[in-house]
Protein backbone atom coordinates (compact mmCIF):
# COMPACT_ATOMS: atom_id res chain seq x y z
CA UNK A 1 0.00 0.00 0.00
CA UNK A 2 2.55 2.77 0.61
CA UNK A 3 4.73 1.75 -2.22
CA UNK A 4 1.69 2.68 -4.52
CA UNK A 5 1.27 5.87 -3.14
CA UNK A 6 4.56 7.45 -4.34
CA UNK A 7 3.48 6.04 -7.92
CA UNK A 8 0.38 7.39 -7.73
CA UNK A 9 0.95 11.38 -7.53
CA UNK A 10 3.73 10.44 -9.42
CA UNK A 11 1.40 9.89 -11.93
CA UNK A 12 -0.99 12.79 -11.51
CA UNK A 13 1.84 15.04 -11.21
CA UNK A 14 2.87 14.05 -15.21
CA UNK A 15 -0.91 14.30 -16.24
CA UNK A 16 -0.83 17.87 -14.97
CA UNK A 17 2.57 18.70 -16.36
CA UNK A 18 1.59 17.84 -19.71
CA UNK A 19 -1.61 19.33 -19.40
CA UNK A 20 0.11 22.73 -18.15
CA UNK A 21 2.66 22.49 -21.62
CA UNK A 22 -0.64 21.92 -23.67
CA UNK A 23 -2.99 24.70 -22.03
CA UNK A 24 -0.19 27.49 -22.89
CA UNK A 25 -1.05 26.99 -26.87
CA UNK A 26 -4.78 26.53 -26.42
CA UNK A 27 -5.54 29.64 -24.12
CA UNK A 28 -3.41 31.55 -26.94
CA UNK A 29 -5.55 29.70 -29.45
CA UNK A 30 -8.73 30.72 -27.86
CA UNK A 31 -7.95 34.56 -28.09
CA UNK A 32 -6.91 34.42 -31.52
CA UNK A 33 -9.55 32.51 -32.33
CA UNK A 34 -12.43 35.38 -30.79
CA UNK A 35 -10.90 37.38 -33.15
CA UNK A 36 -11.39 35.64 -36.57
CA UNK A 37 -14.59 34.88 -35.24
CA UNK A 38 -15.41 38.27 -34.67
CA UNK A 39 -14.62 39.29 -37.97
CA UNK A 40 -15.87 36.48 -40.00
CA UNK A 41 -18.96 36.18 -38.40
CA UNK A 42 -20.10 39.81 -38.71
CA UNK A 43 -18.55 40.43 -42.35
CA UNK A 44 -20.50 37.49 -43.78
CA UNK A 45 -23.82 37.58 -41.45
CA UNK A 46 -25.52 34.44 -40.05
CA UNK A 47 -26.23 33.29 -43.43
CA UNK A 48 -23.39 33.05 -45.69
CA UNK A 49 -21.28 32.34 -41.85
CA UNK A 50 -23.71 29.10 -42.15
CA UNK A 51 -22.23 28.45 -45.56
CA UNK A 52 -19.04 29.14 -43.97
CA UNK A 53 -19.26 26.55 -41.39
CA UNK A 54 -21.55 23.61 -43.68
CA UNK A 55 -18.82 23.73 -46.37
CA UNK A 56 -16.08 22.73 -43.61
CA UNK A 57 -18.17 20.72 -41.29
CA UNK A 58 -18.75 18.26 -44.48
CA UNK A 59 -15.41 17.93 -45.17
CA UNK A 60 -14.52 17.53 -41.87
CA UNK A 61 -16.86 14.96 -41.11
CA UNK A 62 -15.76 13.11 -44.37
CA UNK A 63 -12.25 13.20 -42.70
CA UNK A 64 -13.19 12.25 -39.77
CA UNK A 65 -14.90 8.66 -40.97
CA UNK A 66 -12.56 7.79 -44.04
CA UNK A 67 -9.53 9.26 -42.36
CA UNK A 68 -7.58 7.17 -40.41
CA UNK A 69 -6.43 7.91 -36.90
CA UNK A 70 -3.84 5.64 -35.18
CA UNK A 71 -2.06 7.50 -32.48
CA UNK A 72 -3.72 5.61 -29.33
CA UNK A 73 -2.15 2.72 -31.13
CA UNK A 74 1.49 4.25 -31.67
CA UNK A 75 1.06 5.49 -27.96
CA UNK A 76 0.13 2.41 -26.21
CA UNK A 77 2.51 -0.44 -28.59
CA UNK A 78 5.08 2.29 -28.53
CA UNK A 79 5.55 2.69 -25.00
CA UNK A 80 5.82 -0.73 -24.71
CA UNK A 81 8.95 -1.51 -27.40
CA UNK A 82 10.39 2.08 -25.52
CA UNK A 83 10.12 -0.22 -21.93
CA UNK A 84 11.37 -2.91 -23.64
CA UNK A 85 14.38 -0.53 -25.60
CA UNK A 86 13.65 -2.09 -28.82
CA UNK A 87 13.99 0.94 -31.26
CA UNK A 88 13.93 -1.03 -34.46
CA UNK A 89 10.24 -2.01 -33.47
CA UNK A 90 8.73 1.36 -32.62
CA UNK A 91 10.10 2.75 -36.04
CA UNK A 92 9.09 0.45 -37.86
CA UNK A 93 5.37 0.71 -36.34
CA UNK A 94 5.50 4.31 -36.84
CA UNK A 95 6.42 3.92 -40.67
CA UNK A 96 3.36 0.99 -40.54
CA UNK A 97 1.36 3.73 -39.18
CA UNK A 98 2.48 6.68 -41.61
CA UNK A 99 1.10 4.97 -44.61
CA UNK A 100 -1.91 3.78 -43.62
CA UNK A 101 -3.11 7.49 -42.39
CA UNK A 102 -1.44 9.07 -45.89
CA UNK A 103 -3.29 6.20 -47.34
CA UNK A 104 -6.83 6.69 -45.86
CA UNK A 105 -6.51 10.66 -46.21
CA UNK A 106 -6.06 10.00 -49.62
CA UNK A 107 -9.56 8.26 -50.15
CA UNK A 108 -10.82 10.76 -47.52
CA UNK A 109 -10.40 13.61 -50.10
CA UNK A 110 -11.49 11.89 -53.28
CA UNK A 111 -14.59 10.90 -51.20
CA UNK A 112 -15.31 14.73 -50.04
CA UNK A 113 -14.70 15.91 -53.60
CA UNK A 114 -16.83 13.71 -55.67
CA UNK A 115 -19.72 13.73 -53.41
CA UNK A 116 -19.96 17.90 -53.02
CA UNK A 117 -22.55 17.46 -56.32
CA UNK A 118 -24.69 15.42 -54.22
CA UNK A 119 -24.70 17.07 -50.97
CA UNK A 120 -24.12 21.14 -51.65
CA UNK A 121 -28.09 21.66 -52.91
CA UNK A 122 -29.61 20.09 -50.16
CA UNK A 123 -27.41 22.70 -47.82
CA UNK A 124 -27.87 25.53 -49.28
CA UNK A 125 -24.81 26.53 -51.08
CA UNK A 126 -24.76 29.12 -54.10
CA UNK A 127 -22.98 27.36 -57.39
CA UNK A 128 -20.12 29.35 -56.07
CA UNK A 129 -20.03 28.28 -52.66
CA UNK A 130 -20.29 24.59 -54.54
CA UNK A 131 -17.40 25.11 -57.35
CA UNK A 132 -14.88 26.33 -54.51
CA UNK A 133 -16.09 23.28 -52.21
CA UNK A 134 -14.51 20.95 -54.76
CA UNK A 135 -10.66 22.07 -54.01
CA UNK A 136 -11.84 22.66 -50.44
CA UNK A 137 -11.71 18.83 -49.90
CA UNK A 138 -7.96 19.26 -49.39
CA UNK A 139 -9.30 20.56 -46.14
CA UNK A 140 -9.17 17.46 -44.84
CA UNK A 141 -5.55 17.54 -45.02
CA UNK A 142 -6.07 19.03 -41.32
CA UNK A 143 -7.46 15.47 -39.94
CA UNK A 144 -4.56 13.62 -41.48
CA UNK A 145 -2.10 14.10 -38.37
CA UNK A 146 -2.78 11.22 -35.29
CA UNK A 147 1.03 9.78 -36.36
CA UNK A 148 3.30 13.13 -35.21
CA UNK A 149 0.78 13.48 -32.87
CA UNK A 150 1.48 10.03 -31.60
CA UNK A 151 5.25 10.59 -31.87
CA UNK A 152 5.29 13.97 -29.82
CA UNK A 153 3.04 12.26 -26.98
CA UNK A 154 6.08 9.73 -26.75
CA UNK A 155 8.69 11.99 -27.21
CA UNK A 156 7.44 13.36 -24.25
CA UNK A 157 6.86 17.55 -26.41
CA UNK A 158 3.62 17.89 -25.01
CA UNK A 159 5.18 21.83 -25.69
CA UNK A 160 5.26 21.20 -29.21
CA UNK A 161 1.47 19.70 -29.26
CA UNK A 162 0.63 22.75 -27.52
CA UNK A 163 1.98 25.02 -30.00
CA UNK A 164 0.58 23.54 -32.86
CA UNK A 165 -2.88 24.43 -31.45
CA UNK A 166 -1.67 27.57 -32.49
CA UNK A 167 -0.99 27.31 -36.50
CA UNK A 168 -4.61 27.11 -37.68
CA UNK A 169 -5.84 29.91 -35.72
CA UNK A 170 -2.78 32.11 -36.27
CA UNK A 171 -3.83 31.68 -40.36
CA UNK A 172 -7.08 32.71 -39.52
CA UNK A 173 -6.74 35.31 -38.04
CA UNK A 174 -4.02 36.66 -40.50
CA UNK A 175 -6.45 36.12 -43.83
CA UNK A 176 -9.15 37.05 -42.35
CA UNK A 177 -7.97 40.83 -41.31
CA UNK A 178 -6.63 40.45 -45.42
CA UNK A 179 -9.87 39.36 -46.48
CA UNK A 180 -11.86 41.58 -44.58
CA UNK A 181 -9.44 45.15 -45.34
CA UNK A 182 -9.80 44.02 -49.34
CA UNK A 183 -13.42 43.92 -48.80
CA UNK A 184 -13.87 40.10 -49.91
CA UNK A 185 -16.82 37.53 -48.94
CA UNK A 186 -17.49 33.94 -48.16
CA UNK A 187 -14.84 32.61 -50.94
CA UNK A 188 -12.74 34.79 -49.73
CA UNK A 189 -13.32 33.12 -46.31
CA UNK A 190 -13.60 29.88 -47.46
CA UNK A 191 -9.58 30.21 -48.95
CA UNK A 192 -8.07 30.92 -45.64
CA UNK A 193 -10.01 28.13 -44.05
CA UNK A 194 -8.53 25.96 -46.57
CA UNK A 195 -4.89 27.30 -46.30
CA UNK A 196 -5.12 26.83 -42.59
CA UNK A 197 -6.57 23.62 -42.54
CA UNK A 198 -3.89 22.74 -45.35
CA UNK A 199 -1.07 24.18 -42.33
CA UNK A 200 -2.21 22.54 -39.29
CA UNK A 201 -1.99 18.84 -41.16
CA UNK A 202 1.60 19.89 -42.37
CA UNK A 203 2.61 21.59 -38.98
CA UNK A 204 2.18 18.52 -37.27
CA UNK A 205 3.97 15.94 -39.60
CA UNK A 206 6.85 18.76 -39.23
CA UNK A 207 6.78 18.33 -35.74
CA UNK A 208 6.40 15.13 -35.06
CA UNK A 209 9.51 14.25 -37.56
CA UNK A 210 11.79 16.48 -35.72
CA UNK A 211 10.91 15.20 -32.39
CA UNK A 212 11.11 11.30 -34.02
CA UNK A 213 14.78 12.38 -35.32
CA UNK A 214 15.62 13.59 -31.55
CA UNK A 215 14.62 10.98 -29.48
CA UNK A 216 18.44 9.46 -30.67
CA UNK A 217 17.26 6.16 -31.64
CA UNK A 218 19.95 3.64 -32.09
CA UNK A 219 18.14 2.66 -35.31
CA UNK A 220 17.67 4.33 -38.73
CA UNK A 221 14.41 6.26 -39.33
CA UNK A 222 14.14 5.50 -42.83
CA UNK A 223 13.12 2.03 -43.77
CA UNK A 224 10.73 -0.71 -43.86
CA UNK A 225 7.59 -1.39 -42.28
CA UNK A 226 7.55 -4.70 -42.98
CA UNK A 227 7.44 -6.84 -39.15
CA UNK A 228 5.43 -4.20 -37.44
CA UNK A 229 1.96 -6.32 -37.32
CA UNK A 230 4.23 -9.04 -36.17
CA UNK A 231 5.81 -7.20 -33.59
CA UNK A 232 2.59 -6.28 -31.85
CA UNK A 233 -0.27 -8.81 -31.04
CA UNK A 234 -3.47 -7.93 -31.90
CA UNK A 235 -2.29 -4.02 -33.21
CA UNK A 236 -4.25 -4.33 -36.42
CA UNK A 237 -7.63 -4.87 -34.26
CA UNK A 238 -6.72 -2.40 -31.84
CA UNK A 239 -6.49 0.91 -33.81
CA UNK A 240 -9.04 -0.43 -36.09
CA UNK A 241 -11.61 -0.43 -32.99
CA UNK A 242 -9.68 2.85 -31.59
CA UNK A 243 -9.81 4.73 -35.01
CA UNK A 244 -13.93 3.36 -34.66
CA UNK A 245 -14.01 4.73 -31.33
CA UNK A 246 -12.92 8.20 -32.23
CA UNK A 247 -14.86 8.14 -35.42
CA UNK A 248 -18.48 7.56 -33.44
CA UNK A 249 -16.88 9.67 -30.40
CA UNK A 250 -17.15 12.30 -32.75
CA UNK A 251 -19.93 11.39 -35.28
CA UNK A 252 -22.62 13.79 -33.36
CA UNK A 253 -20.65 16.60 -33.45
CA UNK A 254 -19.50 16.98 -36.65
CA UNK A 255 -23.32 15.85 -37.99
CA UNK A 256 -25.14 18.09 -35.97
CA UNK A 257 -24.10 21.32 -37.94
CA UNK A 258 -25.16 19.52 -41.16
CA UNK A 259 -28.40 18.29 -39.43
CA UNK A 260 -29.74 21.58 -38.80
CA UNK A 261 -28.58 23.32 -42.06
CA UNK A 262 -30.50 20.59 -44.53
CA UNK A 263 -33.61 20.63 -41.53
CA UNK A 264 -33.42 24.64 -41.13
CA UNK A 265 -31.33 25.86 -43.60
CA UNK A 266 -28.14 28.19 -43.65
CA UNK A 267 -29.19 31.08 -41.05
CA UNK A 268 -29.98 28.29 -38.47
CA UNK A 269 -27.06 26.45 -38.94
CA UNK A 270 -25.11 29.83 -38.59
CA UNK A 271 -26.66 30.48 -35.70
CA UNK A 272 -25.71 26.94 -33.95
CA UNK A 273 -22.38 26.95 -35.35
CA UNK A 274 -21.72 30.50 -33.25
CA UNK A 275 -23.17 28.76 -30.39
CA UNK A 276 -21.83 25.68 -30.02
CA UNK A 277 -17.83 27.42 -30.93
CA UNK A 278 -18.86 30.08 -27.66
CA UNK A 279 -19.44 26.48 -26.02
CA UNK A 280 -16.68 24.52 -27.53
CA UNK A 281 -14.22 26.73 -24.41
CA UNK A 282 -15.91 23.24 -22.19
CA UNK A 283 -14.76 20.97 -24.39
CA UNK A 284 -10.74 22.25 -24.51
CA UNK A 285 -10.42 21.21 -21.06
CA UNK A 286 -11.28 17.53 -21.92
CA UNK A 287 -9.64 17.03 -24.67
CA UNK A 288 -6.43 18.65 -23.20
CA UNK A 289 -6.54 16.05 -20.22
CA UNK A 290 -7.18 13.56 -22.63
CA UNK A 291 -4.08 13.94 -24.44
CA UNK A 292 -2.16 14.57 -21.35
CA UNK A 293 -3.62 11.59 -19.35
CA UNK A 294 -3.48 8.80 -22.26
CA UNK A 295 0.28 8.65 -22.84
CA UNK A 296 0.82 8.33 -18.28
CA UNK A 297 -2.18 5.96 -18.09
CA UNK A 298 -0.23 3.72 -21.23
CA UNK A 299 3.54 3.82 -19.07
CA UNK A 300 1.59 2.85 -15.76
CA UNK A 301 -0.06 0.00 -17.33
CA UNK A 302 3.03 -0.95 -18.98
CA UNK A 303 4.99 -0.34 -15.43
CA UNK A 304 2.33 -2.49 -14.00
CA UNK A 305 1.18 0.18 -11.64
CA UNK A 306 -2.75 -0.53 -11.87
CA UNK A 307 -3.27 1.01 -8.73
CA UNK A 308 -2.19 4.40 -10.11
CA UNK A 309 -3.26 4.32 -13.44
CA UNK A 310 -6.63 3.84 -11.98
CA UNK A 311 -6.48 7.04 -9.45
CA UNK A 312 -5.66 8.81 -12.79
CA UNK A 313 -8.08 7.81 -14.48
CA UNK A 314 -10.77 9.22 -12.18
CA UNK A 315 -8.87 12.19 -11.08
CA UNK A 316 -8.64 13.07 -14.59
CA UNK A 317 -12.34 12.99 -15.32
CA UNK A 318 -12.85 15.07 -11.80
CA UNK A 319 -10.82 17.93 -12.79
CA UNK A 320 -12.10 18.25 -15.97
CA UNK A 321 -15.77 18.38 -14.27
CA UNK A 322 -14.11 21.08 -12.36
CA UNK A 323 -12.72 23.43 -14.54
CA UNK A 324 -16.09 23.34 -16.72
CA UNK A 325 -18.24 24.38 -13.68
CA UNK A 326 -17.30 27.90 -13.51
CA UNK A 327 -17.47 28.74 -17.00
CA UNK A 328 -21.39 27.25 -17.41
CA UNK A 329 -22.49 29.82 -14.88
CA UNK A 330 -20.75 32.78 -16.84
CA UNK A 331 -22.76 31.36 -20.12
CA UNK A 332 -26.01 31.28 -18.67
CA UNK A 333 -25.76 34.33 -17.19
CA UNK A 334 -23.68 36.28 -19.99
CA UNK A 335 -24.58 34.24 -22.88
CA UNK A 336 -26.66 36.61 -24.98
CA UNK A 337 -24.37 39.20 -24.69
CA UNK A 338 -21.55 37.24 -26.04
CA UNK A 339 -23.09 35.97 -29.22
CA UNK A 340 -24.29 39.82 -29.86
CA UNK A 341 -20.42 40.55 -29.34
CA UNK A 342 -19.38 38.10 -31.53
CA UNK A 343 -21.79 38.08 -34.42
CA UNK A 344 -24.06 41.12 -34.39
CA UNK A 345 -27.84 41.28 -35.05
CA UNK A 346 -28.27 38.71 -37.12
CA UNK A 347 -27.24 35.97 -34.55
CA UNK A 348 -29.98 37.19 -32.43
CA UNK A 349 -31.80 33.72 -31.09
CA UNK A 350 -29.25 31.89 -29.84
CA UNK A 351 -28.75 32.33 -26.07
CA UNK A 352 -31.02 29.25 -24.78
CA UNK A 353 -28.76 27.44 -27.46
CA UNK A 354 -25.81 28.11 -25.89
CA UNK A 355 -26.76 27.48 -22.20
CA UNK A 356 -27.94 24.05 -23.49
CA UNK A 357 -25.07 23.11 -25.24
CA UNK A 358 -22.44 24.34 -22.29
CA UNK A 359 -24.57 22.30 -20.10
CA UNK A 360 -24.12 19.04 -22.21
CA UNK A 361 -20.40 19.80 -22.51
CA UNK A 362 -19.94 20.33 -18.86
CA UNK A 363 -21.57 16.83 -18.27
CA UNK A 364 -19.62 15.20 -21.04
CA UNK A 365 -16.65 16.46 -19.56
CA UNK A 366 -15.49 13.71 -18.24
CA UNK A 367 -15.83 10.90 -20.83
CA UNK A 368 -12.71 12.03 -22.55
CA UNK A 369 -10.70 10.47 -19.57
CA UNK A 370 -12.62 7.17 -19.41
CA UNK A 371 -12.56 6.44 -22.43
CA UNK A 372 -9.02 6.92 -22.66
CA UNK A 373 -8.63 4.75 -19.49
CA UNK A 374 -10.94 1.98 -21.38
CA UNK A 375 -8.68 1.99 -24.51
CA UNK A 376 -5.28 2.39 -22.24
CA UNK A 377 -6.74 -0.71 -20.88
CA UNK A 378 -7.47 -2.78 -23.96
CA UNK A 379 -10.59 -2.40 -23.89
CA UNK A 380 -11.21 0.43 -26.97
CA UNK A 381 -15.03 -2.05 -27.36
CA UNK A 382 -16.17 -0.56 -24.65
CA UNK A 383 -15.74 2.86 -25.46
CA UNK A 384 -17.26 1.84 -28.93
CA UNK A 385 -20.38 0.84 -27.83
CA UNK A 386 -21.16 3.74 -25.66
CA UNK A 387 -20.52 5.71 -28.27
CA UNK A 388 -22.30 3.71 -31.39
CA UNK A 389 -25.55 4.49 -28.72
CA UNK A 390 -24.96 7.92 -27.68
CA UNK A 391 -23.75 8.84 -31.10
CA UNK A 392 -25.40 6.93 -33.87
CA UNK A 393 -28.19 5.15 -32.45
CA UNK A 394 -30.03 8.24 -30.79
CA UNK A 395 -28.81 10.43 -33.97
CA UNK A 396 -31.98 10.28 -35.81
CA UNK A 397 -33.56 12.07 -32.53
CA UNK A 398 -32.27 15.15 -33.95
CA UNK A 399 -34.45 16.04 -37.24
CA UNK A 400 -37.14 15.52 -34.81
CA UNK A 401 -36.11 17.58 -31.97
CA UNK A 402 -35.21 20.47 -34.38
CA UNK A 403 -39.08 20.41 -36.34
CA UNK A 404 -40.36 20.27 -33.13
CA UNK A 405 -38.08 22.89 -30.84
CA UNK A 406 -36.38 24.67 -33.83
CA UNK A 407 -32.67 25.52 -33.26
CA UNK A 408 -32.77 25.29 -30.10
CA UNK A 409 -34.02 20.89 -30.48
CA UNK A 410 -30.27 20.72 -31.11
CA UNK A 411 -29.27 22.01 -27.52
CA UNK A 412 -31.60 19.53 -26.02
CA UNK A 413 -30.49 16.87 -28.03
CA UNK A 414 -26.81 17.25 -27.43
CA UNK A 415 -27.70 17.51 -23.77
CA UNK A 416 -29.36 13.84 -23.48
CA UNK A 417 -26.23 12.18 -25.83
CA UNK A 418 -23.72 14.19 -23.21
CA UNK A 419 -26.08 12.33 -19.72
CA UNK A 420 -25.94 9.13 -21.24
CA UNK A 421 -22.38 8.69 -22.65
CA UNK A 422 -20.76 9.36 -19.33
CA UNK A 423 -23.09 7.62 -17.09
CA UNK A 424 -22.26 4.65 -19.70
CA UNK A 425 -18.62 5.11 -19.76
CA UNK A 426 -18.47 5.59 -15.82
CA UNK A 427 -20.20 2.22 -15.45
CA UNK A 428 -18.73 0.48 -17.47
CA UNK A 429 -15.00 2.20 -16.22
CA UNK A 430 -15.79 1.23 -12.94
CA UNK A 431 -16.50 -2.68 -13.81
CA UNK A 432 -13.17 -3.41 -16.12
CA UNK A 433 -11.03 -1.94 -13.55
CA UNK A 434 -12.19 -4.12 -10.97
CA UNK A 435 -12.12 -6.89 -13.47
CA UNK A 436 -8.33 -6.22 -13.55
CA UNK A 437 -7.87 -5.71 -9.98
CA UNK A 438 -8.84 -9.29 -9.47
CA UNK A 439 -7.02 -10.58 -12.64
Amino acid sequence: MTGARPATSGGIRRIMANLGLLLGGKVGAGAISLIYLVIAARTLGARDYGVLVLIHAYVTLVGGIIAFSGFHGLVRYGSIALEAGDHGRLLRLTRFMTLVELGFGLAAIIVAALAVPLVGPHLGWSPAAMQFALPYSLAVLATVRSTPQGLLQLAGRFDLIGAHNLVAPLVRVGGSVLVWWLGGGLIGFLAVWLVAAVAEGASMWAFGLWALARMKLDQPLLGSARGAVADNPQLVSFIATTNLDLTLAELARKLAPLAVGWVLGPRAAGIFALAQRASVVLEQPATLIGQASYPVMARQLAEGDRAGFRQSVWHSAALAMLAAAPVVVLLGLFGRNLLDLIGGGSFEGGAKLLLLLALARAVGIGAPSLSAGLIAMGRPQRSITVNLVSNLLLFPLLPALLWWRGVDGAGWHALLIALIATAALALYFRREAARAEVG
